[in-house]
């Protein structure tokens, strides 16, 4: 089913892949329709959400939007579904229970015009949990208020957090084309798009804006001790080893995601899968906090996890990437 966009030569098209988000779908939306700069059309691929979510959105009055359902593939899937039916050259991403500022838009809008080559652009976000706004910290970005530019290790700067997020990303249509979007064989812990953000950044310029304008809404904490990790595909890392060699920074963030994902093997008992991982990390690669965690036994992470979440309450944010 769709509905189709009435409004002409949008500059955007808004992606939001939908899977049971009923309580929070509208808001996203919403925030959506209330950008500063209103060039664009939005694009909602309901992956067969089997709670409300396709009722609240159609309920939603507004010629920007066109809703697609397809059968549930997972959100890669349902992005490059949505790419396929874009009308633009410019797709941006945003998950249907995440949030945007007013000014989201027309930061991405600034970014294209002062750098129209790039293959990836981004903006500074944060990380809510209940009450409270965690914003996401950068490697060798410019602290000033409003910076943007091109960033010139894409790898280096993301050694903390991601300079690039879903949610507060844009990519030309065309390069999604050239790469094939995003992987849907990797089915866990983001790395679909970690995957894609990879694949751009070896072979066009990311440029950015730290000025934060989107948030990504953590509703509960991730219970990694309980996720079946073992019915769920990572990335593969190994396959970026060969140009690790000519960027060695891509080395090291290739390690900081192995040891990610490592410790979300050891946490739910996959100890054989963890060392795989860890195995093939260079130490010199992790910071102290890192190397100390990889020693960890699953009993001790479960604990440090506990603490981490219960410190939070106090808005202390403890991190082992920084």
């Amino acid at each position: 089913m769709n509905n189709l966009t009435t409004s002409s030569n949008p500059l955007f098209s808004i992606i939001i892949p939908l899977y049971n988000k009923a309580n929070f779908v509208k808001s996203t939306i919403d925030q959506v329709l209330n950008q500063r700069f209103q060039n664009f059309e939005i694009i909602v691929i309901n992956d067969g959400s089997t709670d409300a979510s396709l009722d609240v959105v159609q309920n939603i009055k507004n010629d920007k939007i066109s809703i697609f359902t397809t059968k549930n593939q997972g959100v890669s899937a349902a992005r490059n579904f949505g790419v396929s039916k874009a009308r633009t050259d410019y797709m941006v991403f945003l998950d249907a229970d995440d949030s945007w500022l007013p000014n989201h838009l027309e930061n991405l809008k600034n970014l294209l015009d002062a750098f129209p080559d790039c293959g990836l652009y981004c903006t500074g976000y944060a990380k809510k949990i209940k009450s409270h706004v965690y914003p996401a910290s950068f490697n060798k970005v410019p602290n000033d208020v409003n910076w943007y530019g091109i960033i010139p290790d894409y790898f280096e700067s993301s050694i903390t957090n991601a300079i690039a997020w879903t949610s507060a990303s844009m990519v030309p249509k065309s390069v999604l084309l050239e790469l094939k979007g995003f992987d849907e064989g990797i089915t866990f812990g983001a790395g679909e798009d970690t995957d894609l953000w990879i694949r751009i950044a070896l072979k066009y310029p990311v440029a950015f804006n730290n000025d934060v304008t989107a948030i990504h809404n953590l509703h509960a904490e991730n219970r990694i001790s309980n996720t079946k990790t073992d019915l769920r595909t990572f990335i593969d890392l190994d396959k970026y080893d060969s140009f690790a060699k000519n960027h060695p920074s891509l080395k090291t963030y290739l390690d900081i995601n192995r040891f990610s994902i490592g410790i979300k093997y050891r946490l739910n008992g996959q100890h054989v899968l963890a060392e795989s991982y860890f195995q093939k990390i260079d130490p010199n690669s992790l910071n102290s906090k890192q190397r100390m965690l990889i020693k960890k036994n699953q009993q001790t992470l479960i604990v440090l996890k506990y603490l981490q979440k219960n410190l939070r309450k106090w808005r202390i944010n403890l991190s082992p990437f920084k």
